[in-house]
Order: C-alpha cells, then structure tokens, then sequence
C-alpha cells in the first residue's frame, strides 16, 4: 500500500464516538474508517473540479438559407461585425 506517515487530527468527540461504534460493528479499525473516509472526500473533490461544459442549445429557426455553405470566416466576421476591434 505504499509508505505511511503518523499524524494527529481533532475530531469532534460525538463524530469520534459514533466512528468507533461503527468500527465495532463492521469487525475493523478507527484507522480503516478514517482512511476510506479521506479516499471517499478525495475522489468526490477530484470529480468535482472536472470540466463539464454546460448545454448551451437554443431556439431559433437554424441558420440563415443565404449562409449555408459559408465558411467559419465569414460566420465569425458577420457575428462580430460593429462590435469594434
């Protein structure tokens, strides 16, 4: 499992209690509990920050006949026409 490093942490004596009776009850550690329970808060802090672009659909009528076939170009240059360089 790789090396390991003694630390020292505060729990809240109701939280550290309720941890201890269910170590007892599921037959393992304080230690085991706390390790899973760091594992669990990591990965669902690692899903969080992943990227995930919004839905950004919109009604309209789909782009105009006259610019079908028009390239990104022309696209760009007509969105950004008067806006100013």
């Amino acid at each position: 499992m790789g090396s390991h490093m003694k630390t020292t942490i505060e729990i809240a004596d109701p939280l550290l209690q309720e941890a201890r009776r269910v170590a007892e009850t599921e037959g393992t550690t304080l230690r085991s509990l706390v390790h899973e329970g760091l594992q669990l808060v990591v990965q669902k802090r690692r899903q969080r920050r992943a990227f995930r672009l919004r839905k950004a659909s919109f009604r309209g009528k789909g782009l105009n006949p006259d610019l079908e076939g028009a390239s990104w170009d022309v696209l760009r240059e007509l969105a950004y026409r008067g806006r100013g360089a």
